[in-house]
């Protein structure tokens, strides 16, 4: 790893650690410097998105919906099966999640016009007010988050992860078929 004159962080000193106390490990312990950055960064972005959401009075999770409904357009309606692939979530979770999002009045149950045996998943004003809002400021909190990196080193970053992320089966096909883990990223 080059250091460059910066302050080691956890995962260098770790490796540094490790590198004087089994040398013959230096090697190996390469793809470390990689995915523990990943997997601390993710500590912290999950920390603190949720105290972000937490301050709109919703869950991740919540705003996952929201966010999949209004990523949909008009009329910012999907059924509950559409909206687990990206979610990441047992059908029970989904419903849990939109119990609650439909007691705080930003979605509602409608049938669908075309089967009547299907109920869809709508956004609400308030719900469409609310998702715009709130994503505003998502990406704010997101560019803040990587304010230390200058434009060119976050689009090398985003286009490493992005080979990282298909060459394990991250996709997300046309039709909507969620892929390997069925994950959203920035909702």
């Amino acid at each position: 790893m080059k250091n460059d004159g910066m302050k080691n962080d956890t995962v260098a000193t770790f490796i540094g650690q490790w590198e004087a106390e089994r040398p013959d490990l230096a090697e190996a312990l390469r793809p470390v410097e990689v995915l523990a950055r990943i997997q601390r960064m993710t500590r912290i972005i999950d920390k603190q998105l949720k105290t972000f959401m937490a301050g709109h009075g919703l869950e991740v999770g919540e705003f996952d919906v929201l966010a999949s409904l209004r990523r949909s357009g008009p009329p910012y309606a999907l059924t509950a099966g559409a909206l687990i692939p990206a979610a990441m979530v047992t059908s029970g979770a989904i419903t849990n999640r939109i119990d609650r999002l439909e007691a705080k009045g930003l979605v509602e149950r409608v049938r669908d016009d075309v089967d009547r045996r299907s109920v869809r998943i709508r956004l609400t004003a308030a719900g469409l007010e609310t998702s715009g809002k709130v994503m505003e400021e998502h990406l704010r909190h997101y560019a803040e988050l990587l304010a230390p990196l200058d434009r060119e080193s976050a689009d090398r970053l985003a286009d490493a992860l992005h080979v990282l992320l298909l060459a394990h089966g991250d996709t997300f096909g046309a039709a909507g078929a969620a892929d390997a883990t069925g994950a959203p990223t920035a909702s």
